[in-house]
């Protein structure tokens, strides 16, 4: 098993942590699958209320799809088979809250599982990137997510900017990101923290809110998501070459901002 649940029936919180540190918590298949299954079964669990989110080993929240996993795509250029498309909360209907802490980095798919939580904890020595651009890669779902939480020149600049910048987890909170900083190793313990007091408020009032915070926005989330699969399907190279760049990558630096 890849991921790991644990419920405080105390507190009606349960921590999910992603369990692939050797892997930087990157998404198999069978992770998809994990996560995917967890999220719907919460939905029939009363007695969890909350759900903090997180990776294993402290030098990752998840670095996304694994480079390992073989997808096969239809040949049409109008879909694409995305492994990741389901492994959020809200993509399983679960409209209990999530709170996502995050260690070490955060990129690529990643923004999957950031983008439908309801707010981030993150720790000081955390960074966020998006490398799709410099492997040939379109940036959709990911990009398209995190405008729902950054300001639009923040996002544009971590989707073109690929693998060259890592956005800090101080910029992150400047920006809108991450909603709370705490010393290194301590996110996951600030987040539980907060699922608490969210899980000890009343069940109801406490779904409809997080159900009238997204509906706020969803109309024109779901209509860029529309447009996202098409984008990637004409914008990827193919993924022989794709794997070229990858390899090819070196131990270029980075900057940190």
């Amino acid at each position: 098993m890849a991921l790991r649940t644990e419920t405080d029936k105390e507190t009606g919180v349960a921590l999910v942590t992603l369990d692939r540190p050797a892997k930087h918590n990157a998404i198999d298949l069978a992770t998809a699958a994990e996560l995917t299954a967890a999220w719907r079964a919460f939905r029939f669990d009363d007695e969890v209320r909350a759900v903090v989110l997180t990776g294993a080993g402290g030098r990752a929240f998840c670095t996304g799809i694994d480079r390992g996993v073989d997808v096969p795509q239809p040949s049409s250029p109008y879909t694409i088979d995305d492994p990741l498309i389901a492994i959020g909360p809200k993509a399983n209907d679960l409209w209990k809250p999530v709170i996502a802490a995050v260690e070490g980095m955060a990129c690529g798919g990643a923004f999957y599982l950031l983008g439908e939580a309801e707010f981030v904890v993150a720790s000081e020595e955390a960074t966020f990137f998006d490398p799709h651009t410099t492997y040939g890669m379109v940036s959709a779902f990911e990009a398209i997510s995190m405008a729902q939480r950054m300001p639009f020149g923040e996002v544009a600049r971590m989707a073109l900017m690929g693998t060259a910048e890592r956005v800090s987890a101080r910029r992150a909170y400047e920006t809108g990101l991450v909603s709370e900083l705490t010393a290194p190793g301590g996110a996951v313990a600030a987040a539980l923290r907060a699922a608490a007091v969210i899980a000890s408020y009343p069940t109801g009032a406490v779904q409809g809110t997080v159900r009238a915070v997204w509906s706020a926005r969803e109309a024109a989330r779901s209509q860029a998501m529309a447009h996202a699969p098409h984008l990637v399907a004409l914008g990827n190279l193919p993924p022989e070459r794709q794997a070229d760049l990858f390899r090819g990558r070196g131990a270029g630096g980075f900057r940190t901002r």
